[in-house]
């Protein structure tokens, strides 16, 4: 007797469905064997540690430095690290990555601090559903971060201003160039400059103005300084970029590109990427505040691994700054903070 269920097509479709069933098992069983092995080592340092390092601005060479630092450390340790950052440095886009960062559950952020009411609130938040937050660079010490790896910037800020009395005799008419009026960093440089250089009679500060943490922005700043101010002898700036744009500036309105040397101008900034060194060299840029952004990234992933992991950690972790003037060049080794 002919069996319908035994006609060819029939034979094919249950294969299918067996398959079917087969595969599905399969990864019920890989998801499985997934959700308790991540139950039974939350903590671990593996591969299932998913971290986000959120920069001020994506491409900015000095955050390049920070991801390099932390993506070092994430792969020493058996951890996954996205870099992500707004292309231009922007308060409300750099806030909006870290609510996607929340809302994808990452293990944890880090980022750097804002002074922000709504960046407290993305990091109070953070922390109520049990994400940890590290600030990078910049601190925010009225949200409820985890902790802050970077420079001690109001005592940096404080070193250079000791560095522009030393080297001006105590007399200069200052212009101050700052990436930004809002980020904490700058505005604690800015302070411990202030405070270094107040009681000097001889030093005057004529104009702050802000870059956009840009270099053509601090070039501009500079150029629309020098011209408000005649009198202006001497440059501060507070970040990366900064001391590069305002050599830009002296260099293009001099015909033989020494321009800070014809008159006399001097210019007193922050970090060692390469372009700030050879200025140095050049006799352009005379002193640079440097830090340590590899290390900050670095020292941001090991803390929370650390923390991750169960351990207690400092809520403070300053990184080393110094000043690097022309004489110091043949025994310094940039590009990383000197590492």
């Amino acid at each position: 007797m002919f069996k319908p269920w035994l006609r060819p097509h029939y034979i094919l479709i249950a294969m299918l469905l067996l398959l079917t069933v087969s595969i599905s098992l399969t990864h019920f069983m890989k998801a499985l064997h997934y959700e308790s092995g991540m139950s039974s080592i939350p903590h671990s340092r593996n591969p299932e540690i998913h971290l986000v390092l959120i920069s001020q601005e994506l491409d900015n060479p000095y955050w390049r430095l920070i991801e390099h630092g932390a993506r070092s450390a994430a792969e020493q340790n058996h951890a996954t690290l996205e870099y992500i950052g707004p292309v231009e440095a922007s308060v409300s886009e750099q806030i909006r990555l870290i609510e996607m960062a929340v809302a994808a559950k990452i293990d944890g952020i880090l980022t750097q601090g804002l002074d922000d009411e709504q960046f407290a609130a993305i990091v109070d938040q953070a922390i109520e559903m049990g994400i940890p937050v590290i600030t990078i660079d910049s601190d925010a010490p009225d949200s409820r971060r985890l902790a802050y790896v970077g420079t001690d910037n109001y005592a940096a800020g404080f070193m250079a201003g000791k560095a522009l009395i030393q080297d001006t005799a105590g007399n200069a008419n200052v212009g101050i160039v700052t990436g930004s009026f809002h980020a904490a960093n700058l505005k604690e440089r800015v302070r411990g400059f202030l405070d270094a250089v107040k009681r000097e009679e001889g030093i005057r500060i004529l104009d702050m103005k802000e870059s956009n943490i840009d270099r053509i922005g601090s070039a501009s700043a500079a150029y629309t300084m020098s011209r408000e101010h005649e009198a202006l002898d001497t440059f501060f700036g507070t970040s990366a970029l900064d001391a590069m744009g305002i050599a830009q500036m002296l260099s293009d309105r001099s015909p033989d590109s020494q321009a800070s040397e014809q008159k006399n101008i001097r210019v007193f900034g922050f970090d060692d990427l390469p372009e700030t060194l050879e200025l140095i060299d050049q006799g352009i840029v005379t002193a640079s505040i440097v830090q340590k952004p590899y290390q900050m990234g670095a020292e941001g992933v090991e803390l929370m691994l650390d923390y991750l992991g169960g351990k207690r950690i400092v809520s403070v972790y300053n990184t080393d700054a110094r000043i690097i003037r022309k004489d110091d060049l043949l025994m310094y080794k940039g590009g990383n903070g000197g590492l």
